[in-house]
């Protein structure tokens, strides 16, 4: 049989961590396997849909650039299967279990039901598997019952879990699990109200009905595998194999949360990731080739990526490797490649736009000193930008003084035009210059450093002069001289 796999989110939030490497581990198993992955939208809880979640499921495939195999003829080839589209086949099932005596329909209100928590969270030293729903309807009488039908009240269709016995199944992961019937969840709501199924019915109806043979989802569903088992015993249907993926924690040992940092694939694209290093430190998350190796394309994990590779234990999202693994990439990336990387966040800065030989050259500049490309526009924007005067006191070395920052100042400024040679060249002739005015090289380009660049800490300075122009760092140099003439009077 072929391997079949889906990714079902539901758009009531947007895509993070845990839900994009749920995504990746069953794309890459599909290609690995020569299977189909398919997008399923579980959309069925109305009242929490967020309005662009959808597009933010979207949006994150084509940023990560990976996508579903197969949907529905409608909305086009490859569109997701939606849940609110298949409502007949999950009222169509929970009638058929009404028919066989797996489940049943309940009439209580609201107001019962509530009342009934609050009952059971007052009760002190209660049985626990008392705990929930108590089968009021369970055993209503069928007089009863059918003049509530005929009265028109509104009713959900819950399971019947057996009181008895045990449910036992196998995880590719977590080996053989058993849960006692009476620890389960007592007669979860299968069809509600208004016509929807809830999580339990659409997700085993629909993966019955799409032939999935995998389902790979998070180990926080856990719980939710027995009622699901019981709800393919009562059909008479062959469940898929499960495997629960490891738990995503942070480097504190608690669950991945906003209070370590970003968990939205669109924060992590907001702080200037690229897509490829997100994935390859999510599929890190849980996963290991051979305990060594970290780097990874897509291409690569398609090949190589395995369940028997699969960590049992939680697996940690750290957000300093994620730096790391962006770092890589972006010294892998070409000067050209980088330069249409770094474009849009210079315009977002409100920098001026640049020609292509400009942003290469400030690709340059950064490639080697930054960890996301949101840091690009405020390292680079005294290339674009004439920075603030400086303090005549920031222009002079510790050693120094005014008169010689002058001189070294004087003496650069005419030397801007030849350093266009070679780095070679260019250090050469500064270190000739540095010789022959008695000073170490670092002494006589801190004053240079701070009248083009603002700063004192900048990306290297000759390259930045070239990148700019000779007569901008001129311009720049010109304007500290007099500043430092100022502060001494002349």
């Amino acid at each position: 049989m072929s391997v079949r796999v889906r990714y079902a989110p539901s758009p009531t939030g947007y895509q993070h961590i845990g839900s994009v490497r749920t995504a990746l581990y069953n794309y890459l198993y599909a290609r690995r396997m020569g299977g189909t992955f398919l997008l399923r939208i579980e959309d069925t809880d109305r009242k929490r849909l967020v309005p662009d979640a959808l597009q933010d499921i979207y949006d994150t495939f084509a940023w990560l650039g990976f996508r579903w195999t197969e949907g529905p003829d409608v909305g086009g080839p490859h569109a997701p299967y939606f849940q609110s589209e298949r409502l007949q086949a999950y009222q169509a099932r929970a009638e058929e279990l009404i028919s066989k005596g797996r489940a049943y329909r309940c009439y209580c209100t609201a107001e019962r039901l509530e009342g009934l928590r609050k009952q059971q969270e007052a009760g002190e030293g209660a049985d626990p598997s008392a705990q929930g729903y108590d089968r009021h309807c369970r055993s209503l009488p069928e007089s009863e019952r059918k003049a509530l039908e005929a009265s028109g009240t509104p009713s959900v269709v819950r399971l019947a879990v057996p009181l008895e016995g045990a449910t036992t199944f196998t995880d590719a992961l977590l080996g053989e699990i058993t849960v006692e019937n009476r620890a389960v969840s007592p007669d979860p709501v299968l069809l509600k109200s208004d016509g929807f199924p809830t999580y339990h019915l659409g997700v085993v109806v629909d993966d019955h009905l799409m032939e999935i043979t995998h389902v790979m989802r998070g180990q926080e569903w856990l719980p939710s595998a027995p009622i699901h088992f019981l709800l393919y015993r009562a059909f008479g249907w062959e469940p898929p194999a499960f495997c629960h993926l490891p738990t995503i924690m942070g480097k504190d040992g608690h669950k991945l949360s906003k209070r370590l940092g970003a968990t939205s694939v669109r924060d992590f694209r907001a702080k200037g990731y690229l897509p490829e290093a997100l994935l390859n430190c999510i599929a890190m998350v849980g996963w290991s080739f051979d305990g060594q190796r970290e780097l990874f394309t897509l291409n690569e994990l398609e090949e190589l990526f395995s369940l028997e590779r699969l960590n049992k234990s939680p697996g940690v999202f750290d957000y300093e490797k994620l730096d790391w693994f962006n770092g890589m990439y972006i010294r892998s990336r070409s000067r050209s490649e980088l330069a249409a990387l770094i474009a849009p966040w210079l315009a977002q800065a409100g920098l001026p736009s640049a020609d292509a030989a400009v942003l290469e050259g400030v690709a340059g500049l950064v490639q080697e000193r930054v960890k996301t490309l949101a840091e690009v526009p405020a390292m680079a924007r005294f290339i674009f930008e004439e920075p603030a005067a400086p303090a005549a006191g920031d222009l002079v070395p510790k050693k120094g003084d005014a008169a010689s920052a002058i001189t070294a100042l004087q003496r650069l400024r005419d030397l801007l035009p030849s350093l266009d040679g070679t780095a070679e060249e260019s250090e050469a002739r500064l270190r000739a210059l540095a010789e022959e005015l008695g000073v170490k090289l670092g002494d006589l380009l801190m004053p240079l450093r701070v009248a083009v660049t603002g700063s004192r800490v900048s990306p290297p300075l000759v390259e930045s002069i070239r990148v700019m122009g000779a007569e901008a760092a001129r311009r720049r140099t010109d304007r500290a001289i007099e500043i430092l003439k100022t502060s001494i009077g002349r």
